[in-house]
């Protein structure tokens, strides 16, 4: 499964690295829309490591599926799942690696 780091633009101060894992046996939509002029959203699926870029005040909302349905399960604040301050594409590459083996 392919991991992906999504930057915020250059210009913001202050974002951080987060890591979120699906945990679970069902397919997830986790998005941020409280960050204004930038929203995000990926679909992570059971297992699936998620790494990407964001502002710590941000909130990650995981959404999980059910029969064609989805709900809340969970609201989480970034900056309780940071990763790292600051972070190289290369040593990201290499966690990346490791976690998907």
């Amino acid at each position: 499964m392919q991991n992906s780091l999504d930057p915020l633009s250059n210009d913001i101060a202050g974002k951080i690295t987060c890591h979120y894992v699906n945990a679970t046996s069902k397919l997830q939509v986790v998005r941020i829309e409280n960050i204004e002029n930038w929203y995000f959203e990926r679909v992570v699926f059971p297992g699936q490591h998620l790494m990407f870029e964001a502002l710590p005040e941000a909130i990650l909302e995981v959404h999980t599926t059910d029969t064609a349905t989805t709900i809340v399960a969970d609201r989480i604040q970034c900056s309780t799942i940071r990763f790292s301050e600051s972070i190289e594409p290369a040593d990201i590459n290499v966690f990346l690696k490791q976690k998907v083996s």
